[in-house]
């Protein structure tokens, strides 16, 4: 079993919680995922490891209640324990020193990719962070983003907070003006396919970390395969990260919506509507 040893509500219905899970952390990198599953009947669900502290052996996980089971995980509370919680799996991120980098977080995205900003600034990279949200009570990190970063822009879809906006649009102003030599975006699917399509005009190489639906986690089921390029991949054993430019992102999106109709059914029943 693996302790819940704090929890913390970011923004609305986002959850942050520190898991017990030392051999993870003693192993983990940025980019890479586990799956927990919160008791013998329960479902099987894939989360980027925002965060982690080897020594205290802790894995920060950051939640959103979309669904069934994460409006479930949402009311456990510390000194609750979870029946599986399995990882590292996944391919880390590339960590090098490239030059500058442009770090893209939108919404829940902003969790997964604190830990690839903070590494890449480690390895002496020129960090510009863009966070976005569709409104500032879904913002949240905001300050450990600036910590890790040269530049932190943020940008609220309503404009109630930071400039109003898209992220594209300060990545393009900043693509206009200097030299960036990479990109790398985590949000929902359509923010990463524009900004794939924002920076292929200037042939800046960019990243994307595809959360799309995994089951086992090993390749073994095929729920989360994907086109990249001319390719099939499966985003959990040949990613998560893929090259932005060659990812089918209205093939990915389409899958996502397969159990979409299972999930409403789902959540109602939990809600008891």
């Amino acid at each position: 079993m693996f302790k819940i040893i704090r929890k913390e509500n970011l923004a609305e219905n986002t959850k942050l919680f520190d898991i017990e899970a030392s051999l993870i952390a003693k192993k983990c990198l940025p980019g890479q995922f586990v799956i927990l599953r919160m008791d013998e009947k329960g479902e099987r669900i894939p989360l980027t490891i925002a965060d982690f502290d080897r020594n205290r052996g802790i894995i920060t996980i950051v939640v959103q209640e979309v669904g069934k089971t994460t409006f479930q995980f949402g009311e456990m509370n510390k000194g609750d324990e979870i029946l599986d919680f399995i990882g590292p799996l996944g391919n880390p991120s590339e960590i090098e020193k490239f030059g500058e980098v442009v770090c893209v977080g939108g919404g829940v995205g902003i969790a997964p990719i604190y830990p690839i900003a903070r590494y890449l600034k480690e390895k002496g990279n020129k960090i510009i962070s863009i966070i976005g949200a569709r409104s500032k009570n879904l913002l949240f990190w905001e300050e450990k983003m600036r910590n890790v970063s040269d530049e932190l822009i943020v940008m609220t879809d309503d404009g109630g907070y930071g400039r109003k906006g898209v992220v594209t649009v300060p990545l393009k102003e900043i693509l206009e003006k200097e030299k960036i030599d990479r990109v790398v975006a985590i949000g929902p699917p359509v923010m990463m396919k524009f900004v794939a399509s924002t920076t292929l005009p200037y042939k800046v190489k960019t990243i994307a970390s595809l959360n799309s639906i995994m089951v086992d986690g090993t390749g073994m089921c095929g729920a989360c395969r994907c086109k990249i390029g001319n390719e099939t991949k499966f985003a959990c054993v040949d990613g998560p990260e893929f090259d932005a430019h060659l990812v089918d992102f209205d093939l990915l999106m389409s899958r996502q919506k397969m159990y979409l109709d299972e999930e409403k059914k789902a959540l109602k029943r939990f809600k008891g509507a």
